[in-house]
């Protein structure tokens, strides 16, 4: 039982890698990176109890090596970060950190972890301050998740609603995500393997 914080790592599939970089990288590619970085996340998660939300047999598998629970994935992100939220309630935590599986640069989720029950959500824009790649909620608190294109402003929003206290936390390892073939560069520029 825990008493403060999980993560949920959504991943639909490591088999699908990320379809807008098929430009750059071929199917095998994309799924290696797309495991590595899933790698990388849960490794930032440290003692902290980690639910990975996926219907993919290669997912599950890879979780299973790694020890970490797995639940189905409902069809949609935030179908499956509500449900991640869902799962770590059931155990004891008070806290829900979504973090998606495609942050290389991800060393640790302590900074966003933190907050416990308070009334505050935090939130880890992208790169492009478009997306969350990570967002920290109270697991009792009703927030409606809204992943997609200018998902930063409607969690803020979403935060506003509820009437919490927002946070945002600029921490250029966990905001980078990768989405675009452009991103591929930042990734030999950084050298993060």
């Amino acid at each position: 039982m825990s008493s403060g914080a999980g993560v949920v790592v959504p991943v639909r599939a490591f088999a699908l890698g990320n379809a807008r970089l098929a430009e750059r990288l071929d199917a095998a590619e994309r799924t290696d990176l797309a495991r590595r970085f899933a790698d990388r996340v849960v490794a930032a998660a440290g003692e902290l109890p980690v639910v990975v939300v996926t219907s993919a047999p290669e997912v599950e598998a890879w979780a299973a090596e790694l020890g970490v629970a797995t639940i189905a994935d409902p069809g949609s992100l935030d179908a499956a970060a509500a449900d991640g939220r869902a799962h770590l309630a059931e155990r004891g935590c008070v806290r829900a950190v979504i973090a998606h599986a495609d942050l290389p640069f991800a060393r640790t989720l302590e900074g966003v972890a933190g907050d416990r029950d308070e009334p505050v959500v935090t939130l880890v824009p992208c790169h492009r301050e478009d997306g969350t790649p990570v967002l920290s909620v109270p697991v009792a608190v009703p927030f409606r998740f809204a992943y997609g294109p200018g998902s930063f402003l409607r969690h803020i929003a979403e935060t506003d609603r509820l009437g919490l206290e927002v946070r945002v936390v600029r921490d250029p390892d966990l905001a980078f995500d990768v989405d675009v073939p452009a991103d591929l560069e930042q990734l030999r520029v950084r050298d993060w393997s």
